[in-house]
């Protein structure tokens, strides 16, 4: 089973999330700004499809490629509980830092 996880993992496969979440793509689209093969660039769309990050729209012959955010929503949620750590960790080293400059200004006004 792959997860969202394996499928973002990739570079190829994240740079075309960026793509899309700019505008939506053809696959011809995605392969010049890729610079590699339609069948590579195919392989890839079809891995974020499954993965549910990805869908196609057909207008007559040309399929567009549009990103899907909600798998990407319950990722940012999952990674909230982080960000806030980090956040914390943040703000308790800028105390610090704040403190141990003062303190420094008044050693030297001593």
């Amino acid at each position: 089973m792959t997860t969202i996880f394996d499928v973002i993992a990739d570079p190829t496969r994240r740079r075309i999330l960026d793509l899309l979440c700019q505008r939506r793509h053809s696959v011809g689209e995605l392969v010049d700004a890729l610079d590699i093969s339609q069948p590579g660039v195919s392989k890839q769309l079809r891995l974020l499809r499954e993965a549910g990050l990805v869908y196609v729209e057909q207008e007559a012959q040309l399929r567009w490629y549009h990103l899907n955010p909600e798998p990407l929503k319950e990722l940012d949620s999952w990674l909230e509980s982080y960000r806030n750590l980090w956040s914390d960790r943040y703000s308790r080293l800028d105390a610090y830092l704040q403190t141990f400059q003062t303190q420094e200004k008044e050693n030297d006004n001593e």
